[in-house]
């Protein structure tokens, strides 16, 4: 098993659509990339710990590769909107994504590259180090799941094709 995390909005989207994706043996939401150890949701939201909210993704490359999950994540939000996904706007709804060593940063860049042809603005995600990944409370976990008609702060484009691979969406 290998771990991917990523940062795309509210992440209660973002984590329920990476549970979609077949391989993908956990979706956890939580913070990162913030200066304040072990935050909480309220801290987070203050904007003053830098954190971003996210989702630390634990997946089996050999059902799933780390290429396909960039797709997906290309594919689950807007990653030209600085800061902000919807109507949730703040540092910690920023695109990021958070690679775990030189192979995931490699495949984030080329992966970027090859994505902005679908888009008309330029794309603004960080890429950078992964962080310590603090888990979000109990109650964020699987929000969609517990609250079953909720509706979604998420979309699935479904246009921006896999490189070298047919699309590959959440």
């Amino acid at each position: 098993m290998e771990k991917a995390t990523f940062a795309g909005g509210c992440f209660w989207g973002v984590e329920h659509l990476f549970n979609q994706v077949p391989g993908v043996s956990e979706a956890l939401s939580g913070y990162a990339g913030g200066s304040l150890d072990n935050p909480t949701y309220e801290q987070v939201c203050s904007g003053r710990t830098g954190h971003a909210e996210a989702v630390e993704v634990t997946y089996d490359p050999a059902k799933v590769t780390y290429d396909e999950l960039l797709n997906a994540f290309w594919n689950m939000h807007d990653p030209t909107t600085l800061n902000r996904q919807g109507p949730d706007h703040g540092h910690q709804y920023r695109s990021a994504i958070f690679f775990h060593n030189t192979e995931q940063e490699a495949a984030a860049r080329r992966s970027a590259a090859a994505a902005q042809q679908y888009f008309d603005r330029p794309i603004v995600t960080e890429i950078v180090p992964a962080p310590k990944f603090w888990p979000a409370e109990d109650y964020h976990q699987r929000y969609f799941d517990k609250h079953p008609g909720h509706g979604s702060c998420h979309w699935v484009r479904g246009w921006v094709p896999a490189e070298g691979a047919a699309s590959q969406t959440a």
